[in-house]
């Protein structure tokens, strides 16, 4: 498809989508919620992506949030409808069978915070700032900020995120759990892309199911995700790709996926 505000470009199984709006520091309006929505579906069922990159256009910001301008004059019910719409979008992300990482390379606030979070894998620049200040504008967050950040961070740090609105930097981030790793802002891209052509290498489908093994079991008890990771483990030994891993392995070569 042809979008407006996102370009999506695909090299060597790595999709990069990069949301195209900085002169509104890539705020998040409903063009851009659907756009990013189709895209993730387009993406799904793409055997040919085995990675996923979401970035930001320029260097002020990966998505500063919501695009306010379009919210301000919203009753109630738009509200609801135009939150849904956000939540299914990070739900879209969240649920890619491929792995998904931020390159989170500047202000990270609001939807932008929690798209990030939608994702499997954060990287962030030093000069990246994150936060939920949605309360400074009388609302609570909508995509889904007051559920994924207490379940990455804690209750407690989520808590006063969410109870202040302030913002946070980059090395605070990294110190809560909020983001993996912290490179300078000229690296990040390249480090993404290093990142995920390291996974792009390994088994798609074990990557895959790796994925579905963490999201599925988190929302389960040990004992059933346990015996869910066991059923995935089976499933593999029905794949082509068992065999030539162990097969590559066994031969001293470099698999060949």
């Amino acid at each position: 498809m042809n979008y407006t505000n996102i370009l999506v470009t695909v090299a060597e199984g790595v999709a990069t989508i990069t949301v195209n709006r900085p002169k509104a520091l890539n705020a998040l309006n409903r063009q851009t919620l659907e756009e990013l929505l189709a895209c993730s579906r387009e993406i799904a069922v793409d055997q040919g992506v085995r990675v996923v990159v979401v970035t930001g256009a320029g260097e002020k910001a990966f998505i500063a949030g919501a695009d306010i301008s379009a919210m301000q004059s919203m009753d109630a019910l738009a509200a609801r409808e135009f939150g849904r719409l956000g939540q299914s979008v990070m739900d879209a992300l969240e649920d890619l069978p491929q792995p998904v990482i931020a390159a989170i390379n500047g202000f990270a606030l609001g939807g932008g915070c929690e798209l990030a979070m939608a994702c499997d894998i954060r990287l962030a620049s030093d000069t990246a700032r994150f936060g939920q200040p949605e309360v400074k504008l009388g609302v609570v967050p909508g995509f889904g900020g007051t559920q994924r950040l207490p379940r990455l961070i804690g209750r407690g740090a989520a808590n006063e995120l969410l109870f202040s609105g302030e913002m946070i930097n980059a090395q605070e981030a990294l110190r809560l759990g909020l983001v993996n790793r912290v490179v300078p802002q000229g690296e990040l891209l390249a480090a993404c892309q290093e990142l995920a052509g390291k996974i792009a290498a390994q088994g798609p489908l074990a990557v895959r199911l790796c994925k579905e093994a963490v999201n599925r079991g988190l929302e389960m008890g040990l004992t059933e995700a346990c015996a869910h990771e066991a059923e995935l483990f089976a499933l593999c030994f029905a794949s082509p790709e068992q065999k030539e891993g162990m097969a590559a392995f066994l031969e001293k070569r470099p698999a060949k996926f």
